[in-house]
């Protein structure tokens, strides 16, 4: 019964926290969809040169650089010091973006190798915990539990701060490169540079606390998912 208990905390504790968050996927959707700013967008350079204009700027400029229109989100890849820049031609938000992973190149190179490590092992843990336990392989699902619970809280911590010093330093990355290149090339007027950063600032308030969230959600969906198993289990 005691698992039952943990299961329905867990559950409601993830349920709380989205409540407080108050964030919706489609709110960061409705900002985003701007058709207006788009065009603003669009006058600046193509996004393989923001990258190297923006990387040139701090002083990172031996990263390799890839856009691939098939994947669905830029990232940043340790393994191969590579940035891949998803389909996000004719968005604004493309600029922000490409600034975000630009921040994760540059971030401890310790930390960045420990995420990539750990998350893999974190995974492959949850993987074979939960196929032991289907098979009663294992039967004393506390210390597996236990361990689940203090992998996730390192795994949701890392990454929070990874992510959460590249969201909010973007941000800054994102104007220097807007304002340096429009002063040597004037291409769009300060109205509109201003709008943009204006809708950036907007999206980050809410995005942040959605991405944070989505970490914390990632983590807690395989405690309960584990959970589930070694309830089910316990009543065959």
């Amino acid at each position: 019964m005691s698992y039952i208990v943990v299961l329905l905390i867990s559950i409601i504790a993830t349920i709380i926290l989205k409540i407080i968050i108050n964030t919706k996927i489609k709110d960061i959707k409705d900002i985003a969809e701007n058709h207006k700013l788009d065009n603003i967008s669009n006058k600046f350079s193509d996004n393989i040169e923001i990258c190297k204009s923006i990387l040139k700027t701090i002083k990172n400029d031996n990263v390799n650089i890839k856009e691939n229109t098939e994947n669905e989100s830029s990232f940043y890849f340790i393994a191969t010091n590579t940035i891949n820049i998803a389909n996000i031609k004719g968005s604004f938000t493309r600029i922000q973006t490409i600034a975000h992973e630009c921040i994760h190149s540059i971030q401890d190179k310790k930390i960045l190798w420990f995420n990539y490590i750990f998350s893999n092992i974190y995974i492959i843990y949850f993987i074979l915990i939960s196929i032991l336990t289907i098979f009663k392989v294992i039967n004393s699902y506390q210390i597996w539990l236990s361990i689940l619970f203090i992998a996730n809280t390192v795994w949701i911590f890392v990454r929070e701060f990874l992510e959460t010093d590249a969201m909010t330093r973007a941000r800054y990355l994102a104007e220097k490169y807007i304002e340096s290149e429009n002063k040597e090339k004037n291409i769009v007027t300060k109205e509109e540079i201003k709008n943009l950063l204006d809708e950036y600032d907007k999206l980050n308030e809410k995005g942040i606390k959605l991405a944070n969230y989505q970490l914390f959600l990632s983590g807690m969906l395989k405690i309960i998912i584990y959970l589930i198993i070694v309830t089910i289990i316990q009543f065959i």
